[in-house]
């Protein structure tokens, strides 16, 4: 009799056992997911993030100049990069002032996000002339698109593989409207191979060689 006694407690025990240990929170349950890698954004996306603060500095601060700036830990896509450079200009106060957008915290003066340069001394009639955030229709990656199958960027890439892309956005005396120049290349000193695209329409420009 004390035998079965045993052996019917044994298992109850068990259970009992079982009971008393408490759940597991549900975020030790789930495995961590791995953290995503930061992802290259478009010109058109980091600029019309850095004209709402710079809107902020000056009521009336339009764009002058947009340019890519290429980071190591991020790896650039058609049409994108890790950070942007931008620089705008306040007509009524005869300043300018550069900020940039990174989609990480960079090396020196470059931050995770917006981040404002210091003010600079404007005049009008330089080479670059300012224009109106409504201008900017096109985006970084259909210029560059609109370069390889127009501008003979294809050909161009097939001869050149792994080349860095840089893009330029600015409106000068060359063309009506603002105009991206795709660049085969670090910047435009070092290339002998860049193509502009109309920022407004999408229209192809110029192939420069």
């Amino acid at each position: 009799m004390k035998k079965s006694l045993v052996l019917i407690a044994s298992p109850l025990l068990m259970l009992l056992a079982g009971c008393s240990e408490s759940p597991k929170p549900a975020a030790e349950q789930k495995k961590k997911e791995p953290e995503k890698a930061p992802e290259p954004v478009t010109g058109r996306s980091a600029f019309q993030q850095m004209f709402i603060t710079a809107r902020n500095w000056s009521p009336d601060a339009v764009g002058l100049r947009v340019q890519s700036i290429r980071l190591d830990d991020v790896k650039d896509e058609p049409g994108k990069s890790g950070a942007w450079q931008a620089v705008f200009v306040s007509t009524s106060r005869g300043r300018a002032r550069s900020y940039t957008y990174s989609v990480i915290e960079g090396p020196g003066n470059l931050h995770k996000g917006v981040f404002a340069g210091p003010e600079e001394g404007y005049r009008e009639g330089g080479q670059a002339q300012p224009f109106p955030i409504a201008a900017l229709r096109v985006d970084s990656n259909e210029a560059y698109e609109t370069a390889l199958n127009k501008g003979k960027g294809n050909e161009y890439s097939k001869k050149n593989p792994g080349m860095p892309i840089t893009y330029l956005l600015e409106k000068t005396s060359r063309f009506p409207n603002p105009a991206w120049r795709v660049i085969w290349g670090e910047s435009v000193g070092t290339s002998n191979f860049s193509v502009y695209i109309d920022a407004s329409t999408g229209n192809y420009l110029q192939t420069m060689r």
